[in-house]
């Protein structure tokens, strides 16, 4: 029987592209000479007051022209309420933007990305859309900057099906296309409507949540990872069913000396690979992810490569040149034991999925 259409809600495909592009914003336009991008928030009365709204919009355009070159360096997980685990990613590629007369922000972009569904096992799409935000930022009494990009309206986005993995719906996808399609949509408008908060304190951190986080609050997440010398990447929970892999990046790691801090702990499968692969490799294998319905080797070996074992904490610091690179979560069977057979639409494959609560931090090698 063909489950009817949820109603999803689907997690950053701007919040988390935009990140880098808000902490680029207030490093270079809120500092103004002085050593704490925060210092605006010294004067939080006259910032904050409604009347000052145009000086607001006016401090937050200076640093707007790096929004569309961070967006398309970062992915945004996807997941399915009520379940936080996330089910795929959208890796945007091509944005546009634009400031609007009335200080809004216009953003189109496009992308391609993979998701899980029972029904279909791993599908792949392409996705456009355009979205107008209404931004503004206030400072909390602590001087932490609460940029806002509240949403003002969305285009119908353009979600399209590139592969579904299971055989039989593959044979029938005349019948699913238009549910899986309808499904795409809800995923990509539900995010889109909800906006997003980015939160830079005064020691220059960032964070970040979906929709408008009231002003003090803090969001929460699987790990709260601290470290003075660390910048959390990402601290999320992902599920990669059986036979499937999930891409974690593009992270940025700047300068020597460096490392990339992983912090993991698995349920469910009795282990999962991680692996650590560079952009441009990470890219090649991803591509073969998206093309394929089943999954293969990745395109080239990964520079590291390690496995996460059922309720055992995981923690490693892997030392890095500068670079950009993809962490892999993998669980596909070990080398020389064949993946599940596939079986009919309505029959069920074999799944044991890992799920992966994990935190990604860059700091200094030890």
């Amino acid at each position: 029987m063909l489950v009817p259409p949820m109603r999803p809600r689907a997690s950053a495909i701007l919040p988390f592209c935009t990140v880098l592009c808000a902490v680029s914003l207030f490093s270079l336009t809120l500092a103004s000479g002085a050593c704490s991008p925060n210092a605006v928030c010294k004067l939080a009365g006259p910032i904050n007051d409604p009347s000052n709204r145009k000086l607001r919009r006016d401090i937050m355009s200076l640093g707007l022209g790096q929004f569309c070159e961070q967006m398309t360096t970062r992915n945004a997980p996807l997941t399915l309420a009520p379940d936080p685990s996330v089910i795929g990613r959208f890796f945007p590629q091509h944005c546009s933007q634009q400031v609007l007369d009335n200080g809004d922000l216009w953003v189109h972009f496009d992308g391609f990305g993979y998701a899980w569904t029972s029904l279909s096992r791993k599908v792949t799409f392409t996705s456009a859309a355009t979205i107008q935000y209404n931004q503004d930022f206030k400072c909390a009494d602590d001087n932490a900057i609460y940029a806002y990009f509240d949403t003002r309206s969305v285009s119908p986005p353009d979600f399209r099906l590139a592969q579904i993995e299971q055989p039989g719906a593959s044979l029938v996808q005349n019948w699913i296309a238009p549910y899986a399609d309808n499904f795409g949509q809800q995923m990509v408008k539900g995010e889109l409507g909800q906006g997003f908060t980015v939160i830079q304190d005064t020691g220059g951190s960032t964070d970040f949540t979906v929709g408008h986080l009231p002003l003090g609050q803090r969001p929460s997440h699987p790990y709260q990872a601290h470290g003075s010398s660390r910048v959390t990447y990402e601290s999320l929970r992902t599920t990669v069913h059986s036979s499937e892999r999930d891409f974690i990046g593009p992270i940025k790691v700047d300068g020597s000396g460096r490392a990339l801090y992983l912090q993991m702990h698995l349920e469910g499968a009795p282990t999962a690979n991680v692996f650590i692969v560079p952009k441009a490799e990470g890219d090649a294998s991803l591509q073969l992810y998206f093309q394929y319905g089943t999954v293969g080797p990745l395109a080239y070996p990964p520079r590291f490569s390690d496995v996460v074992t059922l309720g055992v904490e995981y923690q490693r610091a892997v030392p890095i040149p500068a670079g950009m690179y993809y962490v892999v979560l993998d669980n596909t069977p070990p080398p020389g034991q064949p993946a599940p057979a596939a079986v009919p639409l309505f029959g069920v494959v074999a799944d044991t999925p890992a799920m992966v609560n994990y935190a990604i931090q860059i700091g200094d090698a030890p």
